[in-house]
């Protein structure tokens, strides 16, 4: 903890020289995304920010446990067409099918699945026909 503020300095200056201390310590530098840009500052701003932030941290969804994996599935033929190896798009739709099954075997609370597995290999043919020729 910090020291109290002693009697006669200003706030401001006293807070300059906190700072300055702790980056002459390097205290700074040890904190989480040092030296990364801030993610973010390219979106609008959202007051409810860190609201969303702290859910996606937490793997919590505001969507039925159904609707969030339709819309996972939904998502996946982005994922695949922005993969930049064979091995990544084998991994996504592994992991994606890991859990359509899981669904499947067990329905989540929600609307009917109406899901099936991804064909792997087909996904990987279409993935590697979409990449120019090396």
């Amino acid at each position: 903890m910090t020291e109290r503020k002693p009697p006669g300095v200003s706030f401001e200056s006293w807070v300059d020289r906190q700072i300055s201390e702790a980056e002459q310590r390097g205290d700074f530098s040890r904190l989480p995304g040092f030296g990364k840009p801030i993610d973010g500052l390219e979106r609008p701003y959202d007051e409810a920010w860190w609201i969303k932030q702290k859910m996606r941290r937490e793997g919590v969804s505001v969507l039925p446990p159904a609707l969030a994996l339709r819309k996972e599935v939904e998502d996946v033929p982005g994922a695949v067409s922005a993969a930049r190896s064979e091995a990544e798009v084998r991994r996504l739709l592994t992991a994606v099918n890991e859990k359509i099954e899981r669904a499947l075997r067990m329905p989540p609370e929600g609307p009917p699945l109406r899901l099936a597995p991804f064909d792997v290999d087909e996904a990987v043919r279409r993935w590697r026909e979409e990449r120019p020729p090396a």
